[in-house]
């Protein structure tokens, strides 16, 4: 299939995934509002650490919305497939729409903190958001994979934010969870460190973006292939 074959089957995809998250009003309303609470949390007491518990709840709200869309689109993950769709033109449409979500959603939160705590870097803020985001999305989509109900997937993403707040972020341990970059950036911005808090959490966004966008991958792949008795039709 030619270049612009596939750029239209993931814009498909991608709008068939954010037509998914409209007919849920209700939850996208709070998905919205989620990280607020958040950010107020510690506010008046520690304002550096309310930024940082705000990426938290930046990440978590977007892989709640994927973890939605995962279990959601089983149905028309199928219907594509038997429509020709490849499994990759399927989970980067779908992570394509979530990533334009997160945006859509850090953006006001990112005017809040510029100008509620203007002594911060903001561009080091808007890095630590994008990252949230962007290892946000295959983080849900995967667990939406992995996991069959959606109350086992969001139990998990409760425990995945609580480590990243109880687990001290300078010790081994947390550089293992998937918003450790969050952690580190915001300190860059907020405490005006050195460049290595920057360099350190720009890179651990990146790589674990890179690597749960592969377990993605790989998940999806091993799900079409167990349903032997569906057949893609041949393309033109």
């Amino acid at each position: 299939m030619n270049t612009m074959g596939n750029l239209h089957r993931l814009l498909a995809v991608s709008e068939a995934t954010a037509r998914e998250l409209v007919r849920r009003r209700g939850v996208l309303v709070l998905l919205v509002l989620f990280p607020l609470p958040f950010y107020l949390s510690r506010h008046n007491e520690h304002t550096g650490q309310s930024i940082r518990f705000l990426f938290l709840g930046l990440a978590w709200a977007v892989s709640a919305a994927a973890l939605f869309v995962g279990h959601g689109g089983r149905v028309l993950e199928q219907r594509l497939s038997v429509s020709g769709y490849r499994a990759a033109q399927v989970w980067v449409g779908r992570m394509l729409a979530l990533w334009a979500l997160g945006v859509l959603v850090a953006a006001p939160y990112l005017v809040l903190v510029a100008v509620d705590q203007p002594g911060v870097r903001i561009g080091a803020i808007a890095a630590a958001m994008a990252l949230c985001v962007a290892a946000a999305a295959p983080f849900g989509l995967l667990l939406g994979l992995l996991v069959p109900r959606e109350l086992e997937g969001a139990l998990l993403l409760l425990v995945a934010a609580g480590m990243q707040m109880m687990i001290d972020p300078a010790s081994p341990a947390a550089r293992l969870l998937p918003f450790w970059s969050g952690r580190e950036i915001g300190t860059y911005a907020i405490d005006h460190t050195d460049s290595g808090f920057l360099m350190r959490g720009a890179a651990h966004g990146v790589a674990t973006t890179l690597l749960l966008a592969t377990a993605v991958a790989v998940a999806s792949a091993r799900r079409l292939r167990r349903r032997p008795h569906m057949r893609p039709l041949s393309s033109a």
